[in-house]
Parts: structure tokens; sequence; C-alpha cells
């Protein structure tokens, strides 16, 4: 269950607070035009609120203006126009087309862009709806555009006010998927999963991971932090050195249920891990309730046991010597796992320290930037561009849709179709797969809740209470649960119709019939101009081949002390994993769409797992030379790490650089120091998995050349 939907954590996130007041925003403004003017004029300033509400995102102040600024600007012109052009039904029908077609275009500049996009077919949508006079016109996009810049003004008092809350809850939000990320991990010592399957979940669960702590640098890193928010600062820095940990407690997970599986080992193990994420957990839900987390989680008897396991192992030689060294290691690793979340609980107590980011070092590699370069839309204008074709489908779909309307047996809500395809029609197969089933299933249950409410309810006052709830938790659910989110938009559609039009109970059944229609309409254009991801697969997996090249140069420069610090290996770490959730999520959306268009499915799963695993290593790597930093043979480990990394960059299907031993140049054995042995053995599995990356990357090559061209 997402965080989000326990009841314990639900009234303290991020989701709960920006539905509580997107709706405050909307009906306070509503109320306040109400009183001022009349009930036309208030539903018109409610609609310019609403649309701009949908471009209310948890994201840095800046970028928040930026966006909504560009939503009540361009709405109001959309609003305006089609009002317009509304007494001319052919030319209604042509500025529709275009706009369906040109605000579709916007999805090309990422998924920061959908909003504005469902907010601008929206409009016009409703705006198209009635004939209006150039005056009337004038006078509904003036108060559209009142009602946007109203709302926008209000919601960027409110964020202002309440920045360090936000940038709590966005952190929290990070840190209970970290805690996800490790209780998966504690899955593979589990001998119930299987471990191909558990590591597929690893990594999902790891794109998942990466947004969230791209979200919480976005907010916690652009800028100087103010003196409230040190805290917030140091908490960050250590989700991420725990976070740089977690990883490291990669392990041969095959070699320990090999020889381990009938011990009570791999169960303590898992144990102690899944304390950990619990443990984690903790320190997010003290983060979204403004307060500092305190270590309450008991180890002692887990590690007791363990101790005690590894005490009474009988002596090994050869393969079960070296699950035993292996066993030793990730007892280890899980001693330190704990000794770092005791300092993730510190950080969050009081600020201590000079904060990391007072060096000097560029952060704007790290942080998400808006490009909205016109270019980019224009080199999209070709028949090629997959945003081009979608833009085509919806432009079609709405079209079939508003026309579709006037074959209905009620002229009322003859938007509600075209506004069903909007919603369901995605550029992505799978989305709208998902979209269509929610939809459904939400306006039914929507329907239906409305029906009980407004049978048994017929006082104003408490049909306005539940409108102020459905307004509420529509934005709530709409990134958690969009099937809520449906339900909460045909409960408020309705109920406003209950309160504003008598004699309106026959809204429910044309909600339902329209829905139908709409969905229908979406599913059939889905077909239509298909963009299916393996059409971009040859391009996700280049990018994950470059990045991972760049990812396994930074790491040999940080580990052989090229560098004065881990800056650069930090970027070139988050652009890797970036790639990474690129591919994972496009092979999670094809895996959705029909069993035809999908192509290498198992080659793509395995492929990212093995891309996944080098990054385990690096960190491991990194933390083994920090573990034995006594004594070390700079020298000695430095050929080492030259001559392997020579090795995997041949094996990646690049030369070595300049500087590196060649390939097969032999290293001395150091038998003196304790991590020579531990470190000969991880770079070992690091060979082998650069191994299995180039032959996975061969295969999924080979499969995706035969079915160039396929249909």
């Amino acid at each position: 269950m997402h965080y989000t939907l326990a009841p314990r954590t639900f009234l303290f996130s991020h989701y709960f607070y920006t539905g509580l007041r997107i709706a405050t925003g909307i009906v306070g403004l509503t109320y306040l035009t109400y009183l001022a003017a009349d009930l036309p004029a208030a539903m018109a300033v409610a609609i310019g609120a609403l649309c701009t509400s949908l471009m209310d995102m948890p994201g840095p102040l800046r970028h928040k203006f930026n966006e909504m600024l560009a939503g009540v600007l361009s709405c109001s012109l959309v609003a305006l126009l089609v009002s317009l052009c509304s007494p001319v039904p052919w030319l209604l029908r042509s500025v529709i087309v275009l706009v369906s077609f040109l605000a579709s275009m916007m999805v090309v500049y990422g998924r920061k862009a959908m909003p504005l996009q469902f907010v601008a077919l929206f409009v016009m949508m409703l705006s198209s709806e009635a004939a209006a006079t150039p005056l009337q016109a004038l006078r509904h996009g003036g108060l559209f555009l009142l009602g946007g810049a109203g709302y926008m003004a209000y919601a960027m008092v409110v964020v202002w006010i309440l920045r360090r809350r936000l940038k709590q809850q966005v952190l929290a939000e990070a840190l209970y998927e970290l805690a996800a990320y490790t209780s998966n991990k504690a899955g593979c010592y589990d001998l119930a999963n299987p471990l191909p399957a558990q590591l597929e979940k690893l990594v999902r669960q790891q794109s998942v991971l990466a947004e969230r702590q791209q979200a919480s640098r976005d907010l916690i890193l652009r800028g100087r932090p103010r003196p409230d928010e040190a805290v917030l600062v140091q908490v960050h820095y250590a989700m991420f050195d725990l976070y740089e940990l977690v990883l490291s407690t990669h392990t041969d997970y095959a070699l320990l249920r090999e020889y381990f599986a009938d011990g009570p080992v791999l169960p303590l193990l898992g144990d102690l891990i899944g304390k950990a994420a619990r443990d984690i957990e903790s320190v997010a839900y003290a983060m979204t309730r403004n307060r500092p987390s305190w270590a309450a989680t008991d180890y002692r008897a887990e590690l007791r046991a363990l101790e005690e396991a590894l005490r009474t192992l009988p002596p090994g030689e050869g393969p079960a010597g070296g699950a035993q060294a292996v066993l030793r290691a990730t007892s280890n690793k899980i001693r330190e796992l704990i000794a770092m979340i005791a300092r993730l609980h510190a950080a969050s107590q009081a600020p201590h320290g000079k904060l990391p980011t007072a060096r000097d070092a560029d952060l704007t590699p790290l942080l998400t930037q808006q490009r909205y370069n016109i270019g980019i839309l224009l080199s999209n204008l070709r028949w090629t561009s997959p945003t081009f074709r979608y833009a085509l489908r919806v432009a079609m779909a709405i079209s079939v849709g508003l026309m579709s309307a006037e074959w209905l047996p009620y002229k009322t809500h003859g938007y509600w179709t075209a506004l069903t395809i909007a919603v369901v029609l995605k550029p992505s197969f799978s989305i709208t797969r998902q979209r269509r089933a929610d939809r459904l299933t939400g306006t039914l249950i929507g329907c239906m809740l409305t029906a009980v409410i407004l049978h048994f309810v017929h006082a104003p006052a408490i049909l306005f209470g539940f409108l102020f709830v459905a307004t509420a938790a529509g934005p709530t659910f709409l990134y958690v649960k969009y099937r809520y989110t449906a339900i909460a938009a045909s409960v408020q559609a309705l109920l406003l119709i209950g309160l504003t039009v008598p004699h309106g109970g026959g809204a429910i059944g044309e909600r339902l019939l329209d829905t139908v229609v709409g969905t229908l309409i979406a599913t059939f254009f889905s077909y239509v101009l298909p963009n299916w991801e393996y059409q971009n697969l040859p391009l996700l997996v280049d990018a994950v081949r470059e990045a991972n090249r760049k990812y396994v140069d930074a790491a040999g420069e940080l580990l052989r002390r090229r560098n004065g610090d881990d800056f650069h290996y930090r970027i070139a770490r988050k652009r890797f994993m970036d790639s990474l959730a690129a591919l994972s999520a496009a092979l999670g959306r094809m895996l959705d769409e029909p069993a035809g268009k999908r192509r290498a499915p198992a080659e793509l799963a395995r492929f990212t797992v093995q891309n996944y695993l080098l990054v385990a290593h690096m960190a491991a790597l990194r933390l083994l030379l920090q573990r034995y930093a006594e004594n070390l043979p700079r020298a000695e480990v430095d050929a080492a790490l030259e001559r392997m990394f020579a090795e995997v960059r041949a094996t990646l299907g690049e030369a070595p650089q300049a500087g590196l031993a060649p390939a097969g140049e032999a290293t001395v054995w150091i038998a003196e120091w304790p991590g020579w042995a531990p470190l000969q053995r991880r770079l070992r599995l690091l060979q082998e998995d650069a191994a299995q990356v180039a032959l996975c990357g061969d295969a999924i090559g080979q499969v995706l050349e035969t079915s160039t061209g396929a249909p």
C-alpha cells in the first residue's frame, strides 16, 4: 500500500495538503465572487481557478510560478478564442481541432507539461458549450482570467508561507520510498521469492525512489537554505549516504542461498534488513509530523543470534569457505547499515557542523531544469515524431467525441464525452489502458455514491460539505491512485448540478453514458497512428549504454582518488540511474501492450537488472576501500582497479582510457592486507556482471534489428 493511502500517514502527506489547499482556494474564490456578483460570474471564476489548480504541483517556487502563469495566460486565450468562434459552427470545429492538436503537442516538454495539455482541452470543451456574443465571450474570458490569476496569487502565497513544510513532506516521501527499497532488499534473503523476480522488483522500486529523490533535490538543494532548513539539508544528505550504503549491501545472493538455505542465517539477515526498513520509515513518519526522530528499533536480539550462527559455522574451504566469507562481509555491511540509520536519526534532531551545501560545487547538474524552447516543439512537427502522431490522435478523437454528443438524446453536458477522451487518451497505450479502467470504475462508483447522497441528504449546507470534500479528494489522489480521483470528479460534478440545477436527477445517467461513449472512442483511437514502446527501445538502450560507460569512468576516477571529491561521480550515477529508470518504465509499459507488440521483454529485464548490479558493485567497492583503509597498499590496489576497469570498458565495448593497465596484465596477491580477498571477489563479480550487460545488450540488439519495420 502506498504510504499516502495508509490512514496513519495520509493526513501528513503533501498530497493531502495539496488537495486541501486547492479546495480551499477554489471554493473561497467562488464564494467571494458569488457575494460580489452573481452565480454565472462565480461559476466562470470557479472554472478559471479549477483549471489553474491543475497546474499547482509540488516543486520549486520559480518553477511553480512559471507553470501556473503559463496555464493562466494560455488557457485564458483559449477560452476567449473558443467563445468568440462559438456562434460559427464550422469555425468552432476548426478551432477545436487546432487547439486540440497544439495542446497535445505540449507533451513534448515532458511530464510537467501534461497538466497544461489537459487544462487547455478542458477549457476548450467548456467554452464551446453554448454560442456567445463577442461581449459575452470577452466577459467569460475576463472572468476566467480573474479566477486563474486569483487562484495563482493565493497558491503562491500559501506555498511560500508553508515552503519549509512542503520540503519536509517531499523529503519524507523520498525516505518512505527508500524504506520500501530496503524492504525489497530483505526479500532477496527469502527463499520463497524467486531471485530474478525479486531483483526485477528491486529495479522497479529503484526507479520510483530515483524520482522521489530528484524531487527532494529540486526543493532542498535549490538556493541557499534558511537557518530553519539546516536539519532538512542534513537529513537529505544523510539519506543519500544511507542509500549508497543500502546499494552496497548487494551480495552474491545465489551463493548464499546455495550454501545456507537450511540454516537460520538467511532469515536472520532478512529480518535485520526488514527491521532497518521500518526504522527508516520511522524517520520519515517523524519528518511528516515536524518532529525529530529518535532511534527506537532494537536490533540486539537478531544481531546476537546472527553472531552465534556465524560462530558455530564449521570451517570451510574452497567454495564453502568463499560462501562463508561472503556471509561475514554481508553481516558487516548490515551492521554498518544500522549504524548509518542511527546517524540519520541524529541528523533529524538538530543542526550540527557546516552544511554540505557550503562547498563550491555547482549543483545545477543535479537539479531539474525547465526547458521550454520553441525549437523542441518545431522539431517534432514531423510524421515520425511520436508526439506529433499523438497530437493528431487527440485532435481526431475529440472532434469525433464532440460530434457524437450531438447524437445523444440530451444536450446539456456534451463536453463530458470529450472530457473523458482527454482524460483517457494518453501518449502511451499502457497508460491509456489503465486510465480507461480507472475512469470507468471511478465514474460508476462516483455516480452510485452521488445517487445515495442526493437521495438521503437535502440540506444545501451538508451537500456543500460533500462538494468540498470531493473537490479536495480529486487533486489529493491524482498522482497516487487515479481511480479515487475519478470517483471524486464524478461526485463533484453531479453534486454541483444538484445544488445549482433544479430537477437535475437525470445527470447521473447522462454522466455514465457519456463516460462509456468517451472511453469507447478513446480506445478506438489508441490504435490510430500508434507509437508502440518497442520503437523507442533502441534509443533507450543506447542511452543506458552511454550513461553506463560514463558512470564506470567516473567510478574508476573516484576509487583511484583521481578527483578531490565524489561530486562528478554522483552526477554520473544520477544520469545512469535516470537512463535506467527510463528504460525500466518503457519495459513496464510495453508489457501492458498487445502481445504482438512486445520485443525482447526477458532480455530487457535482465539487461536492466545487470546494469543496476554494476551500480551496486561500485558502491560496494567504495565502501570496501573505506572499511579496510588502514594499511591499504595503494599502489597494488590501484593496479588491480586499473586492470579491472580496463577489462570492464573493453567488455562494454569501449577502448580503455589512457593510463589504464592492459586488460590481461596480472596483479600480485597481498595476503597481509585483510581487504585483498574481498576486493578480488568484488572485482570478479563486477567483471561477470559487465559481461552479462554486454551479452544482454547484444541479444536485445539482434531482436530489435530483426523486428525493424514490423507493424
